[in-house]
């Protein structure tokens, strides 16, 4: 019989722990533009995603851009789950799967495509002609959500932050990346 003072050893180690495992939370491909080019750009992310394009608009004025609030200046559509890993795959095709460690930071990374006829399996469109998007990919953790709540929100440590570190191992784990 144990005593109330012994200690029982856990079979987990630390380095498994599930709460410190990282994993993509989101994908954001974007495309900036105004008036007519912005028609264009939206039709291109909805043929590139084949999901509806949100119109972004700007909230500050900006005189030497012509820039005013209100006005529309980009689209984005933002992908979660197994159609995020796919179209991720698609889009690193694109830059040959290899990523600048300045492209890196922490908890996300970015890039961007010059011409989207770059990216394997797409064709050239007429009606849209020659145009780059940028893909922002976000890493998180699990417990994010206790400092996202409305209710009973709290504070997140800064442990939960994805370091470069981390971001670059499981690029060169999971997609087999390079990085330069």
């Amino acid at each position: 019989m144990k005593s109330p003072k012994q200690k029982t050893v856990s079979t987990h180690s630390s380095s498994t722990n599930p709460m410190r495992k990282v994993f993509i939370e989101k994908v954001v491909v974007s495309c900036g533009a105004t008036d007519k080019e912005l028609v264009k750009a939206n039709k291109l992310l909805e043929i590139l995603t084949s999901r509806k394009a949100q119109i972004v608009t700007s909230s500050k004025r900006i005189p030497d851009f012509d820039v005013r609030p209100g006005l529309e200046v980009g689209t984005r559509v933002t992908l979660r789950g197994q159609s995020a890993l796919d179209i991720l795959k698609r889009l690193l095709g694109a830059i040959d799967n290899t990523l600048n460690a300045k492209q890196i930071a922490p908890n996300h990374f970015s890039f961007g495509i010059r011409e989207y006829i770059e990216i394997p399996g797409i064709e050239y469109q007429r009606d849209i002609g020659i145009r780059g998007l940028n893909v922002t990919v976000v890493f998180a953790r699990a417990g994010l959500r206790v400092q996202r709540k409305k209710i009973k929100y709290g504070k997140v440590s800064k442990k939960q932050i994805v370091s470069v570190n981390d971001i670059t191992k499981f690029m060169e784990e999971v997609f087999k990346t390079q990085i330069k």
